[in-house]
């Protein structure tokens, strides 16, 4: 590279502006929850952290002075980003823990927009330093010929779009990624499962695959709630998503995005709790971040993490059930169905079966979303993949055997997202096999069991929830 070209002064115009942002879009993203990282794989938070440094201070400069040096060193930093992605993600190359889990706690593609806005970053400042060459080839009049207004409002107009993709991505990978900015599913002050204060929250990690931590809150029931002589038994929640948004906390973006209010989380937790019932809400590795099966691996886990503690909670091992709306509905039938298959990780002693499932309008044949709006196919693309095949496998119609618990079923007669057909199949099925099955469909609403007017109503559906695990268990 001739000094000429190396020190070239470029033009601050809305590519190079846009790439600047992709860029700096993509390093918050993955410093945002630099602490979880920490807590989990100390190597990648420092080398994450001296990225993160690289990349802001090269956009700091670039900003400051424009030239063709600098551009090609904020695409080098961008570059050198894009290679530690791949190296860590799918089959990782690099060793430990994947570091892009906590990031991925809440939206399970964060890191892939992460690392699109760096592709953006490092396409726009080549195709910068690119024009920048040709122009100063052109000699002192290579910018001056034409019409210099005309020409940067059409520039302008023809990056707008690609400026659009880069503020809604950075906006989505940012927010993802900073919701409790230590990483939604990777707690900081855990407890042990022992001892845990009656009638009050308590957060522990239930189990470490492949070095991830999760976490599960417990919710204990208050003083005298318990029946005389009756130990414990527990409900667990899962919740919803699609496999791919959501987490357990009720508050912030994974909250809003799990929307517990469609499964009834307060108000039968506070009823269950108050029969005496100890209440477990979990989170579990989202996809694609964690391939499939993970999040059933995680959900079997947690049932034989509450097995293994069982002495310590105070519950009793031989009654836990199982509930959720939507993907915790769908992972629900899959453990109440599969649990007695067991699964990875810790406590391989125990049994991952449960012996009661409320299911809340999940899906149960994932082969059957042809008339699905977008945005659902497009969660159930990423999250599971396109192979028929793969998405019979996680389908929980294709595992009912006369083993399988009782099930309660409820599902929205107006549901669009997932449809009330395949309840319908699904109970018909399980009452063939001989399995406990009732199907209850709520008319007058669709993808909740939460909207004002419904029969049957919000507190009728909670009585039959509850009325459901006091039979069960």
């Amino acid at each position: 590279m001739s000094p000429a070209v190396e020190h070239l002064r470029l033009r601050r115009g809305p590519l190079l502006i846009t790439s600047l942002l992709a860029v700096t879009g993509g390093a918050l993203v993955y410093l945002a929850p630099l602490a979880a990282v920490w807590r989990t794989a100390w190597p990648y938070a420092m080398l994450f952290a001296a990225l993160g440094a690289a990349q802001l201070g090269t956009v700091a400069r670039v900003l400051v002075r424009p030239t063709s040096r600098r551009v090609l060193l904020a695409a080098a930093a961008a570059l050198a980003f894009l290679v530690v992605w791949v190296l860590t993600r799918g089959n990782p190359v690099l060793p430990g823990p994947s570091p892009w889990m906590p990031a991925d706690s809440v939206i399970g593609f964060v890191d892939y927009v992460c690392a699109g806005l760096q592709v953006i970053g490092v396409a726009g400042f080549g195709t910068v330093w690119v024009l920048g060459a040709v122009a100063a080839s052109r000699g002192p009049d290579g910018h001056a010929s034409g019409r210099p207004r005309l020409r940067r409002v059409a520039g302008a107009l023809a990056v707008a779009p690609v400026t659009l993709v880069v503020l809604l991505g950075g906006f989505v990978g940012f927010s993802g990624a900073s919701d409790g900015l230590a990483g939604a599913g990777f707690p900081g002050d855990t407890v042990a499962p022992r001892h845990l204060p009656a009638g009050q929250r308590s957060t522990v990690e239930y189990c470490r695959i492949d070095g991830v931590p999760l976490a599960m809150d417990i919710y204990t029931p208050p003083a005298g709630a318990a029946v005389p002589g009756r130990i414990a038994p527990v409900a667990m929640y899962i919740h919803g998503g699609g496999l791919v948004l959501g987490d357990r906390k009720l508050s912030g973006l994974g909250a809003s995005l799990s929307n517990h209010q469609a499964a009834l989380f307060t108000p039968l937790r506070e009823r269950l709790n108050a029969n005496g019932y100890l209440v477990a809400s979990i989170d579990y590795r989202l996809t694609p971040a964690a391939g499939w099966p993970a999040p059933l691996e995680d959900a079997k886990c947690a049932v034989r993490f509450l097995r293994t503690h069982a002495a310590d909670l105070g519950v009793d091992p031989s009654r836990i059930g199982v509930w959720g709306a939507s993907g915790g509905g769908w992972l629900s039938s899959l453990l109440g169905l599969t649990g007695r298959q067991g699964g990875p990780g810790p406590y391989a002693g125990q049994s991952s079966a449960v012996q009661a499932v409320v299911d809340m309008f999940g899906p149960t044949d994932l082969n059957d979303f042809a008339d699905a709006p977008p945005f659902i196919r497009f969660l159930l693309w990423a999250g599971i993949g396109s192979s028929e095949a793969t998405r019979q496998s996680a389908s929980p119609i294709n595992y009912i055997t006369d083993q399988a618990p009782p099930f309660l079923i409820l599902h929205g007669a107006l549901d669009e997202d997932v449809a009330p057909r395949q309840s319908v199949r699904f109970a018909e099925r399980l009452r063939t096999a001989g399995v406990q099955a009732e199907l209850v469909e709520v008319a007058g609403t669709g993808h909740t069991l939460a909207t004002p007017g419904q029969q049957p109503s919000t507190q009728q559906v909670t009585d039959m929830v509850v009325d459901f695990f006091l039979a069960t268990l």
